[in-house]
């Protein structure tokens, strides 16, 4: 329970509303895919996360999280999703095991199973937070842990906490996401931050526009989904061709780590720039988006640019996160 006491009198607590129901469904339970968030469940997470942006903004931090331990297990490099729910789990008072550079220092250099790892990290904490090269590997950590585990990514598979904090960043920026016209552009092959947002958008009544390269195109397991969801969709390799009409451009990397072939990888990592003279036939309106980090997609001259939404995205998903932890926790 958050400790009024140490509240500032500008902050009023008895005015946050209470949710109808602890955690919505979520505490106890794993973080896997984005399948399991309905609009329902969806309202529930951003209307907390608005709350705890509230409290982030006025006090900072809080007690409600309190003897809880977070386990920060990263198989590959992260820097915004592994600070952003180590800065969570510490605004909300609990504690955090980091092992977010490199498992190469951890038991796994061993030899060391996933299983086994993830079996270890339970006896010291009440959450794990997995990234991993693999698909399928946080169902698999899951199948083995006896407390929740968050997926923070599975190879090219899915990041659906990456994609509740991209929406819930929509959402902010343009007030709705029914109507909207969402362009998509860069690695659609590879990129798990555009499946798993691409599929939560399958909910809505938007018009989506995929940019990219032939080798690199949405797959077309996830294509279908949006097709069978009556989706308004077409595919594109001009950028110029959706930047007038679209209401939210989200960009992503060439993820040159996905690639086998590193001569494909060369042909198709600068494929697209958006540039401050693309910026100009956009909408006054329109919201630019990058799961960051970016390799030379977006000019750093478009930073200065309002529309440009991406570091605001990057705060967004300590919000998230923060009320992610609290449901899954029991706290919401």
């Amino acid at each position: 329970m958050l400790i009024k006491e140490k509240l500032p009198p500008l902050f009023n607590f008895d005015a946050l509303p209470e949710p109808t129901y602890t955690g919505n469904g979520l505490t106890d339970q794993d973080v896997i895919s984005v399948s399991q968030f309905d609009t329902e469940r969806l309202d529930y997470i951003f209307s907390r996360a608005g709350e705890m942006r509230e409290l982030v903004e006025r006090v900072g931090s809080t007690d409600l999280l309190r003897g809880r331990v977070l386990a920060c297990l990263f198989y590959e490099p992260s820097t915004r999703t592994s600070a952003s729910f180590i800065s969570a789990m510490e605004r909300l008072g609990g504690g955090v095991i980091p092992i977010t550079q490199g498992v190469q220092f951890s038991s796994v250099s061993k030899g060391e199973t996933l299983a086994d790892t993830i079996r270890t990290l339970e006896q010291f904490s009440d959450v794990i937070v997995l990234r991993h090269p693999t698909v399928g590997s946080a169902q698999v950590a899951a199948d083995y842990a006896a407390i929740p585990v968050i997926n923070a990514g599975d190879g090219p598979g899915e990041h659906p906490t990456q994609a509740l904090l991209d929406l819930f960043t929509i959402k902010e920026e343009l007030g709705r996401i029914n109507g909207l016209k969402i362009a998509m552009v860069g690695d659609l092959r590879y990129g798990r931050t555009v499946h798993s947002l691409t599929r939560l958008l399958t909910q809505y009544d938007v018009s989506l526009r995929f940019v990219s390269p032939e080798i690199l195109r949405l797959p077309l397991t996830i294509m279908n989904q949006v097709i069978d969801a009556g989706i308004d969709v077409r595919e594109t390799h001009d950028v110029a061709d959706v930047i007038k009409n679209a209401d939210v451009l989200y960009v992503t990397r060439v993820q040159k780590e996905r690639f086998t072939d590193l001569a494909q990888y060369e042909e198709v990592k600068n494929h697209y720039e958006i540039t401050p003279e693309l910026m100009a036939i956009a909408k006054q309106d329109m919201v630019v988006m990058h799961p960051l980090p970016r390799v030379g997609e977006i000019h750093y001259a478009v930073d200065d640019d309002p529309r440009a939404a991406y570091f605001r995205q990057v705060r967004n998903g300590m919000y998230i996160r923060m009320a992610l932890l609290a449901a899954v926790l029991g706290k919401a």
